[in-house]
């Protein structure tokens, strides 16, 4: 496994330093993440015979005045350069939950249960929870599904197909949602232009009609 603070390949690099550097075996050594007398085997061509050096320089893990520093001081360590391209951590693309095959029967009856104790739940989160399918849901809520008549709502934890604490962030990410949604749609909505600009220091603005007649209103009453 590459170690970040490592070269990639140690023992070429090592080589190479042994090769084309003052640099001490210690020095080295600890660069590369070797020991001593490991290095020292190497200068003496009793180790790493065969192996092309690698230069570090070119590869942009040293540069050529942490060398010459290095060679100057024999109690200096030398460090990896900073990479000259920042690389983008990969996001893994999460592997679809797997049910053994003998609990895949009883996945309709859990999603029986999920649509009729959590009704805010979405397809997706009865998918990432339980490991099913849309279309199976679907024939489940409308009760297409060839079994619907056999079909019993039982509690996804209880037939193992989830954990309670999976089950109990499912249902707070529910909520969230659905008072999220329940905020956005709440509250007065943004009046017409035409209304907002309708009175003006509580006169009529020219060209405008008034909304209502509060006269006449309480006149009928």
């Amino acid at each position: 496994m590459a170690n970040n603070d490592k070269p990639l390949m140690p023992k070429a690099t090592a080589v190479w330093l042994v090769e084309n550097t003052a640099l001490t075996f210690e020095q080295i050594a600890d660069f590369c993440g070797l020991h001593p007398l490991e290095v020292k085997g190497i200068a003496d061509e009793d180790v790493a015979k065969g192996i092309k050096g690698l230069d570090p320089v070119v590869s942009g893990q040293l540069t050529r005045e942490q060398i010459e520093d290095a060679e100057k001081n024999p109690k200096q360590r030398l460090k990896m350069a900073p990479p000259k391209h920042k690389i983008p951590p990969v996001k893994q693309k999460r592997a679809p939950r797997y049910t053994p095959v003998s609990k895949r029967q009883d996945k309709p009856d859990a999603v029986y249960w999920i649509l009729r104790n959590h009704p805010e739940f979405s397809d997706a989160d009865i998918v990432k929870l339980v490991g099913t399918t849309k279309s199976t849901i679907q024939k489940i809520r409308d009760r297409s599904h060839w079994n619907i008549a056999n079909l019993k709502a039982v509690d996804p934890v209880t037939l193992g197909l989830c954990t309670q604490l999976e089950l109990d962030l499912a249902v707070e990410r529910a909520a969230q949602r659905r008072d999220r949604l329940a905020k956005r749609g709440g509250g007065a909505a943004l009046r017409p232009i035409a209304e907002t600009t309708a009175e003006l220091d509580g006169d009529e603005a020219p060209g405008t009609q008034p909304h209502g007649d509060v006269s006449d209103e309480s006149a009928e009453d």
